[in-house]
């Protein structure tokens, strides 16, 4: 499969901060798919967990590479049902097995199914406070749900509570709230759609409150949106900030690479 990717003429370091790589899409052209990474200059990937079925699948990619891919820990939203303590148990013994380089992917979602949203809160607040304990970020998913993921935050703001709004896209006020809490903005394919609405929020937004993710395998970028993602498309994600800032894509790949290990642990 070829790339079909951005050409970079000179080498940039880029790292993608939110990918499922671990997903069975991958399976096929694994070795192919690293081949592309490395030839965009992709350093780091960073896994966010979805719930115990995730979770062996995600530490044999760990396994493949321990310096390029950074499991993280966490009970997903959507994978919130009437057990989820069961699964809350499951994200807390990990916790204490063995070091993550996050809690997530967690956080609220009122698209798909709202008839646990009271669970999701629940479960929400108590990784929130994992986080804490443990003295690691957060990667929150917050689809149609971000002022009330928000509230929850900002009753639990404190120096020690930092992560990230993955796949933001909310408003200019959000943004702001976001950044008032310390937390950082993952930006993603969207940023390449037409109707997207980043376009008009990224100009006012500092690229120190941004870092650069994939979703991979859902969110692809135009021109490949509609099919797998990956994390080599990375480049194509900071080249459109890059335009919509009037920045090079040096700069943006730096900064973001810089706001990626300051977040996650150098």
């Amino acid at each position: 499969m070829p790339c079909n990717c951005l050409l970079i003429t000179e080498i940039m370091n880029f790292i993608d901060t939110h990918a499922h790589l671990y997903d069975k899409k991958f399976k096929p052209d694994w070795n192919e798919l690293v081949d592309r990474m490395n030839d965009t200059g992709i350093e780091r990937v960073y896994l966010p967990n979805i719930d115990h079925a995730s979770i062996e699948p995600m530490l044999e990619i760990e396994l493949k590479d321990k310096e390029r891919f950074f499991p993280m820990m966490g009970l997903h939203p959507c994978s919130v049902k009437k057990d989820f303590e069961k699964e809350l148990y499951i994200v807390e013994q990990w916790l204490g097995k063995r070091k993550f380089s996050a809690i997530g992917e967690i956080g609220l979602d009122l698209h798909w199914d709202k008839s646990f949203f009271e669970q999701q809160k629940e479960a929400f607040e108590i990784q929130i406070n994992w986080a804490k304990k443990f003295k690691i970020p957060i990667a929150i998913h917050t689809r149609e749900s971000t002022d009330e993921a928000l509230e929850i935050l900002e009753k639990h703001k404190e120096e020690n509570l930092k992560g990230v709004f993955h796949c933001f896209g909310g408003t200019e006020l959000q943004a702001k709230r976001i950044q008032e809490l310390g937390f950082l903005m993952g930006i993603g394919g969207v940023v390449t759609y037409k109707n997207g609405g980043l376009d008009k929020l990224l100009p006012n937004i500092e690229l120190k409150h941004l870092i650069l993710e994939t979703d991979a395998p859902y969110l692809s970028p135009i021109p490949h949106r509609g099919k797998r993602n990956e994390s080599s498309y990375i480049p194509i994600i900071a080249k459109q900030i890059a335009d919509i800032k009037g920045v090079t894509i040096k700069r943006v790949a730096e900064k973001t690479t810089q706001n990626a290990k300051e977040l996650f642990g150098n």
